[in-house]
Formats: structure tokens, C-alpha cells, sequence
């Protein structure tokens, strides 16, 4: 759980956090192995000791950036094993642990299926009010390529509307997310992006959103940082970009080819059900708890 943004508030926030923790760490005495998604506590180890042992730490996000050094390895040191959202996340922690697996974030390709085929020409993102940051240096892209296709559009599927600077508000359609919108409203996109920056964070992204996109038979513009270059080398699903001409040019190669798209599309869908689909991901992360629990 994340601090609210007021420090005034937090000591009475992280009590009652821990608080809420309380029924689960009793719970864990009634299970063969305890499973730790992230830390309880926002950058601090906290009561993590006192749930049963074996413990295993499921991590998909670069949480030891936020205080190097410090509450990561002494998490990592707690559990008898350490499962990975990617090799970038199994890198890090397999300085503290030995014991690390790379298991893929799964996604439900019963719920994230393909819909016909949109007439209209849709550039998509769904994310986070949070990700709009890696809209802003590549903004006059998007506003080029909409100057291009009078009937593109861009979809943001968020919490709040974004505020673009060099994207002409006219052209951007925003959908608030919900769960029951989240899958239609990935159907109807022509193009799905996925933007990011090269940071350390960015690289231990696990590339849920580009693969939600594939599941949906959606082709995918990405730039290849981190797991987001791993999934665009599995196969022809889409295509990277990195500077603001590529962007431009990526989307424009796959709003003019439709067939193209269509081809990219369907093989996205088909990587995502071989290699990141729940029926695939389950399995191994069942195995992998069973091999720490008796490690």
C-alpha cells in the first residue's frame, strides 16, 4: 500500500496499514507456504518476519529503487525464494537470494479475447493517470500522425482525463476505466501502445498492458526497454520505437496496412496464449511455490 501524499498523515496511515495486515499474518500458520506480494508497509520491512516460513516474494515492479540498498535485500533475505516478473527484477534479487525463478505476469486470454475488427482508426493506451509523463516527449508524434489520418483518434483508457500540451485535445477520446470496460475498450483500438522511458524503472516493467493489448489480437507500437523488447522479439506482434520518428512512422506503417496490423495482431494473440496466458502461468507458479516450500 502506498503513503498518502500528506507526511502528517502517514504515521497514523502506516499503523493502521499494518493493522489491516494483522488477519493475514495469523492466516498464514494454516498454509504449507507463505506468499509475499511486494512488502506490507511502502519501502519498509515490517512484520514480514512473523508470518510463517517458508515465505516466497512474488515481485513484478523495481521496488529496490526506491530506498537502494536498504528494505529490498533484507526482503529478499527473509524468503526462501524469490519469484520475478522479468530477468531484470531476477538480476537484482538474485544478489540477495540465490534462489530466484522468473515467472511472467499471466493474463486471462478467457477475458482479453479479440473482437471484430474496427473500422475506425484508434490509437489506444490504457495505464494510470501516472504514465501521461511518458506521453510528453513524444507528443508531436502523435500530433503528426493524427494531422496524417483525419479519422485517427487516440484512446486513453485512465482514471482522469490527460492534459497534452502538443496533442489536440479534439482528437483524444477518454474513457474512465472500470473492470466492466476495461476489455471492450481495448477491443476497439486499431493500434495499442505501450511508451516508456529508459530508466531503471522502466525496465523492470513487467509489459502487462502491451500484452493485454495482444490478447486482444490488438497489434502493438512499444518502445524496447526492458521486458517490453523480450515480448516484441517473440515474434512479429508489432513494432519499436524510440525516437519521435520512429513513433511516427511505426504508427503510420500500421494505420496505412491494414493487413499488416491484422497479420501482427494475430500473432500477438498467439504468443500471449503459448507463453503468458494464466493456463500457462499457473502451472509454473504452482510448481515453483511447490519447490520452495520444500527447499
Amino acid at each position: 500500500m502506498y503513503p498518502p501524499p500528506s507526511k502528517l498523515a502517514r504515521p497514523l496511515w502506516g499503523v493502521a496499514t499494518l493493522a489491516s495486515r494483522l488477519p493475514g499474518i495469523l492466516q498464514s500458520y494454516r498454509f504449507d507456504v507463505t506468499l509475499l506480494q511486494r512488502e506490507m508497509l511502502s519501502k519498509f520491512v515490517t512484520l514480514e518476519p512473523l508470518t510463517r516460513r517458508p515465505r516466497v516474494l512474488d515481485v513484478d515492479d523495481a521496488i529496490w529503487l526506491y530506498r537502494p540498498d536498504r528494505f529490498a535485500p533484507k526482503l529478499a533475505r527473509l524468503c526462501s525464494g524469490i519469484i520475478c516478473g522479468n530477468t531484470y527484477i531476477a538480476e537484482a534479487f538474485g544478489q540477495w537470494n540465490p534462489n530466484v525463478t522468473v515467472i511472467p505476469t499471466a493474463v486471462d486470454t478467457q477475458r482479453f479475447v479479440p473482437a471484430a475488427p474496427v473500422e475506425d482508426l484508434v490509437i489506444g493506451w490504457s495505464g494510470t493517470s501516472g504514465g501521461y509523463e511518458y506521453f510528453r516527449p513524444i507528443e508531436s508524434a502523435f500530433a503528426a500522425v493524427l494531422q496524417r489520418f483525419p479519422r485517427a483518434r487516440l484512446r486513453i483508457v485512465s482514471d482522469r482525463p490527460p492534459s497534452f500540451q502538443g496533442i489536440p485535445a479534439d482528437r483524444i477520446e477518454f474513457i474512465r476505466w472500470s473492470p466492466d470496460n476495461e476489455v471492450s475498450a481495448i477491443q476497439g483500438m486499431s493500434v495499442g501502445i505501450m511508451p516508456l522511458m529508459d530508466t531503471p524503472w522502466d525496465r523492470g516493467k513487467c509489459s502487462f498492458k502491451m500484452l493485454t493489448y495482444m490478447a486482444c489480437g490488438i497489434p502493438v507500437v512499444a518502445t524496447p526497454v526492458g521486458m517490453n523488447a523480450d515480448v516484441l522479439a517473440a515474434g512479429e506482434c508489432g513494432l519499436g520505437a524510440g525516437s519521435v520518428d520512429d513513433w511516427a512512422d511505426a504508427l503510420t506503417t500500421l494505420l496505412e496496412n491494414p493487413g499488416m496490423a491484422q497479420a501482427y495482431g494475430r500473432q500477438g494473440r498467439q504468443i500471449v496464449v503459448e507463453r503468458y496466458s494464466s493456463d500457462v502461468i499457473v502451472p509454473a507458479l504452482r510448481q515453483a511455490l511447490t519447490r520452495f516450500s520444500t527447499s
